[in-house]
C-alpha cells in the first residue's frame, strides 16, 4: 500500500507564525530553499521527512500535530454534502476537495454550515415544522449538531478539562462513591431519575449501576466546582445559540467526569499494560464497557498519545448516536453507518464481544471491535434502552490488542468490504447497498437481473 504523502502548509504557516520568523529566517533553520518552503506552506509540495526531523529538532515540535485528521474529516464530510441530489451534476474531483479542506479549510467549514442550513431548511419545509410567515423565522445550525461538530474538530479531547480531572482524582481518590466530597450530601431514591441536584443534596438512582453512579457524581461536581473552566472553554467555542452552549456544557461535564473517573496518564499506562482489554479496564478503574471505550477515543493529549481510535454507538434502526474517530475512518453525518460492518450484529449475540478485520474503498484496513451495551429500566414495565458500540483502530495497531491475537491480518481475504454510506461509496458489487452512488452512473437491463436491479458503471 502506497505511503500517503503529507501536506500540512496551513500548520507550517501556523507554527512560522507563532514564532515570529519570516519565510526565508524559517526556510533557514529548517535546511531548505525558500521557493522549497514556500511551496511546502501553499501545499504545492508534500512535507518531506527532513523538515519534520527539522522542525521536532529545531523548535521541539510534536509532529503529530501535522497528522491530516482534520483534513481528511473534512473531506469527508463535504465528500457526503456533495452526494446530495443538489451536487449530483457538479461533484468535485476529491483532488480538489483535499486541496480546500488543506489550503482553505474556513471556506470548507463555511460550505459545510451552508449545506446543512439548506438541508434543515429542507427538512423543515417538508414536514411544516415551521409555522408559515414567522417574522423571527430564520435558518440556524442544529444546536446538536453544532455542538456534535465541535467535540469532533477538536479530536474529542479539551485539554484543558482533561488537566483538571486529572488533578481533581489525584486529590481525591479513586473510590468516590465511598469517599464522596464534603460540598454536598449524597442520598439514593428507587425513583429512575439518574440525576437530581437541589440545594446542596445530589440524589442519585439506586437502581442505577455503581459505575453510572460515580459518573453522575462526578458529573455534578464538574458543574459546582469547575463551573468556571467550563464556561471559559464554551466561550472560546462561540456557539451560535443558547441552546448549543447549554447542550455543550452538558457535554463537557460528561468528559470531565470521565476523565476524572480514568485520569489520563494512569488510564494511559493501564490501557498498554492490559493491552487494551475492555472488561479488564471497566474492573480496575470502576466504569463500564462504553465509558472505557469512549475514554480511549480520546487519549490524543500533545506528546502522550494512545492508538488512534474511533468509537461509534448506534441504535436498533442503525442510527448513530455518538461517533468519533481519531483514524481515516470517518462515519456518515446523516442516515445510519455501513450494513456490513460488525456494530450491528452485536445486537444478535448479547454480552459478547464481535471482532471484525474491515477495509474501506481507499484502501486502509481496520480491526473493529463490537458490543451491545443494552441498559435495563430497573423494573418489569420500565423500557430497555437498546444500544450497541463499536471500537476499533487501523490493523497496524493490532498487536497492542489483546483482541487481534488469534485473527490473521496478514491474509487479504480476513477483511471484509465496509463503507461509509451507501450515498458515497464507491464499491460496485456490494450486495447489501441501499441507493445507488450518487457520484456514478447506472445502467438498467430490463432482460437481467442479478443481486442489484443494476449495474454501476
Amino acid at each position: 500500500m502506497p505511503t500517503q504523502k503529507l501536506y500540512a502548509g496551513v500548520k507550517l504557516r501556523e507554527l512560522r507564525t507563532r514564532l515570529g520568523l519570516t519565510q526565508k529566517a524559517f526556510a533557514t533553520k529548517l535546511g531548505v530553499s525558500l521557493p522549497y518552503l514556500n511551496q511546502m506552506e501553499n501545499n504545492n509540495r508534500p512535507v518531506s521527512t527532513s523538515v519534520v526531523l527539522a522542525m521536532a529538532q529545531e523548535f521541539g515540535f510534536d509532529v503529530t500535530q501535522l497528522s491530516t485528521g482534520d483534513a481528511e474529516r473534512m473531506v469527508t464530510d463535504m465528500r457526503e454534502a456533495l452526494a446530495d441530489p443538489v451536487f449530483t451534476d457538479t461533484e468535485p474531483p476529491l483532488a480538489d476537495l483535499r486541496l480546500t479542506a488543506s489550503n482553505a479549510p474556513n471556506l470548507a467549514r463555511a460550505f459545510l454550515q451552508l449545506h446543512r442550513a439548506y438541508r434543515q431548511t429542507h427538512e423543515r419545509l417538508a414536514s411544516l415544522d415551521e409555522a408559515l410567515g414567522r417574522e423571527d423565522a430564520r435558518v440556524q445550525p442544529s444546536a446538536w449538531e453544532e455542538v456534535r461538530d465541535f467535540f469532533h474538530y477538536c479530536d474529542n479531547y479539551i485539554d484543558a478539562v482533561d488537566r483538571a480531572a486529572e488533578h481533581f482524582a489525584s486529590q481525591l481518590g479513586q473510590d468516590i462513591l465511598r469517599n464522596p466530597p464534603t460540598d454536598f450530601q449524597v442520598d439514593y431514591s428507587e425513583t429512575a431519575t439518574l440525576r437530581h441536584y437541589d440545594k446542596g443534596v445530589l440524589t442519585l438512582s439506586a437502581r442505577a449501576d455503581p459505575s453510572t453512579q460515580r459518573f453522575q457524581m462526578l458529573h455534578q461536581i464538574a458543574l459546582l466546582a469547575q463551573n468556571d473552566l467550563l464556561d471559559a472553554t464554551l466561550d472560546l467555542a462561540r456557539f451560535q445559540s443558547d441552546t448549543a452552549r447549554h447542550i455543550a456544557k452538558i457535554g463537557l461535564a460528561n468528559y470531565f467526569a470521565g476523565a476524572a473517573l480514568m485520569p489520563y496518564t494512569a488510564f494511559l499506562q493501564a490501557a498498554q499494560d492490559m493491552r487494551h482489554d475492555l472488561e479488564q479496564l471497566a474492573d480496575h478503574f470502576g466504569a463500564s464497557i462504553e465509558q472505557v471505550a469512549h475514554r480511549l477515543s480520546t487519549l490524543q493529549r500533545p506528546g502522550a498519545k494512545g492508538i488512534p481510535f474511533f468509537f461509534v454507538r448506534v441504535d436498533q434502526a442503525g442510527t448513530i448516536t455518538k461517533r468519533h474517530s481519531a483514524t481515516h475512518l470517518q462515519f456518515a453525518r446523516f442516515g445510519g453507518a455501513c450494513p456490513l460492518w460488525n456494530v450491528h450484529r452485536a445486537f444478535e449475540t448479547p454480552g459478547r464481544f464481535l471482532r471484525q478485520l474491515a477495509e474501506t474503498p481507499d484502501g486502509v484496513r481496520y480491526i473493529s471491535l463490537a458490543r451491545d451495551v443494552s441498559k435495563p429500566g430497573g423494573s418489569f414495565k420500565a423500557p430497555t434502552r437498546r444500544y450497541a458500540i463499536a471500537l476499533g483502530c487501523e490493523i497496524t495497531h493490532a498487536k497492542a490488542l489483546v483482541y487481534a491475537d488469534d485473527l490473521m491480518p496478514a491474509k487479504p481475504e480476513a477483511f471484509e468490504p465496509i463503507g461509509i454510506s451507501c450515498r458515497i461509496c464507491a464499491r460496485t458489487d456490494c450486495h447489501q447497498r441501499s441507493v445507488p452512488p450518487l457520484e456514478s452512473r447506472l445502467s438498467v437491463d430490463h432482460n437481467f437481473r442479478d443481486v442489484l436491479p443494476y449495474k454501476v458503471d
